[in-house]
């Protein structure tokens, strides 16, 4: 029997559902797959090269492929031989997820998981998301509202405005991003963070949602956070949180939130390539992602599931609610030296915001920090 190691994310979004695929494919073709996971801030930021040099199939996070490339820890996974069955997987991607994955013409990834940042909201209490991102810093005020600041998600916010706002930070550089444009970002997260618990500095997105789902939690919304849909399954918390595309300002278009969600990868190491990528091929599919893999906790990243009834049926319709979000997303910069700047930056957002430093200083701050980023 073949036996193939994966690495995948500690929660069930990102665990259950490479168990319950892994299970099918062993009756299937009688390889065997285990899984093992990692912290959601491992995953942000544990390098891949040394997960690539234990582990036969990695999920990974796609600003990580230009250091992927330059390490040569993956394999690339756009075989001749597979064309057609490729070319459904990124003929059923949502939004830019597939070719967030593609670096320097090879595929890297392919994507099993669609997230982008959209609004988090307690339907119990709310009768309907909040449009305007005016109205959240009201909220916030009044404390009833909480955003996950824990790096990288200040980066992530900042990243979300700033596109939102029609001015998107570089991914070429030397500058991040204009000052004038910077400091409107800065003040727009200032007002919202300015009366809310400084708890939120050390909050994740689960943190953020495990937080929002409990009974009698202060907080009824939340106006950028990663979506994870098994907030909105009946019974996986106290109470359900739905889902809904990112609020607006000056009412635009729901575009510019910073793209996330994961892809699986194939570690360069492997003793067998040809059914480790056969493997990330298969869940990677419509039907597996429409049928097992949604239905065990999954948030898939193909459009079969995005428009199923009963995908989104299960999930106060988290699917439908949040697309336009998902399609208008950004596509953060992914060159090798990005994701040393993205600890770094996020680190310097969420200090500058709590101590209340200048915004003309942060911005030049990030700036010069990202043209370092180049300089290998």
């Amino acid at each position: 029997m073949i036996k193939l190691r994966g690495m995948t994310w500690s929660h069930p979004r990102g665990y259950d559902p490479m168990l319950a695929c892994s299970k099918i494919w062993q009756d299937k073709t009688g390889v065997a797959i285990t899984w093992e996971k990692r912290s959601l801030q491992d995953f942000e930021t544990f390098p891949v090269e040394e997960l690539a040099a234990a582990y036969d199939l990695i999920v990974i996070d796609h600003p990580h492929v230009g250091q992927i490339m330059r390490e040569n820890c993956l394999l690339p996974l756009d075989d001749a031989a597979y064309t057609d069955e490729i070319a459904a997987i990124a003929a059923g991607t949502v939004g830019r997820s597939y070719p967030s994955y593609n670096w320097q013409g090879r595929q890297w990834a392919f994507p099993i998981d669609a997230a982008t940042q959209v609004q988090a909201y307690r339907p119990n209490r709310l009768s309907a998301p909040v449009a305007d991102l005016a109205e959240f810093v009201t909220l916030a005020a009044k404390g009833k509202a909480i955003l996950p600041m824990r790096p990288p998600h200040s980066l992530m916010t900042f990243i979300t405005l700033a596109a939102h706002l029609g001015t998107p930070c570089s991914i070429e550089g030397p500058d991040f991003i204009g000052k004038a444009a910077g400091e409107a970002v800065l003040d727009w997260m200032a007002r919202i963070v300015a009366a809310m618990d400084v708890r939120c500095y050390g909050m994740d997105p689960i943190a953020v949602l495990d937080l929002m789902s409990q009974p009698d939690s202060p907080y009824d919304v939340s106006p950028f956070v990663y979506g994870y849909v098994n907030y909105s399954f009946a019974g996986f918390r106290p109470a359900r949180i739905a889902f809904a595309d990112m609020p607006v300002i000056d009412s635009r278009m729901p575009n510019g939130s910073a793209l996330g969600g994961t892809g699986i990868a194939v570690s360069a190491r492997t003793q067998a390539p040809e059914e480790a990528k056969a493997f990330a091929r298969w869940i990677a599919g419509g039907p597996v992602q429409a049928g097992i893999y949604a239905a065990s906790n999954g948030q898939p990243g193909h459009s079969d599931a995005w428009v199923s009834d009963a995908v989104n049926g299960a999930a106060l319709d988290f699917y439908r609610n949040t697309r336009a979000t998902l399609e208008g997303a950004y596509v953060r910069p992914r060159h090798d030296g990005y994701m040393a700047f993205q600890s770094e930056a996020s680190e310097m957002i969420s200090d500058g915001l709590r101590t209340g430093e200048r915004h003309t200083v942060l911005v030049e701050k990030l700036n010069r920090r990202f043209a370092r980023s180049f300089e290998g």
